[in-house]
């Protein structure tokens, strides 16, 4: 099964903005209480799609450049990359059904 990449500032572009088939990130910090009821079905969501969709994460705190760059005011916010652009965004704690009309409108 197939888990989410970790990513850094110093990651981020090689592994989301390079890559070849869309992304979802998951802008998320330890002390945030809707981040960790989002973690799993990220989780999940990586699995689930897994040879489609790469899923990666990315803690706020130990990763502030990235963040700044592309303007992350509340977690979790969830951003789809497509050819090293962001094409959605979902920003809260959203249900996973949810989450999966987003990523299976990139797809």
């Amino acid at each position: 099964m197939s888990k989410p990449v970790e990513l850094t500032d110093s990651n981020f572009n090689s592994e989301v903005l390079q890559s070849d088939q869309p992304v979802l990130v998951d802008f998320w910090a330890e002390w945030c209480g809707p981040c960790r009821m989002v973690g799993p079905v990220v989780e999940e969501l990586a699995g689930d799609y897994e040879g489609k969709l790469k899923v990666g994460k990315v803690d706020v705190d130990s990763n502030p450049q990235v963040s700044m760059q592309y303007g992350i005011r509340s977690i979790p916010s969830l951003l789809i990359f497509k050819n090293g652009e962001v094409v959605d965004q979902i920003v809260g704690a959203v249900p996973k059904a949810q989450l999966q009309k987003h990523v299976d409108k990139q797809l």
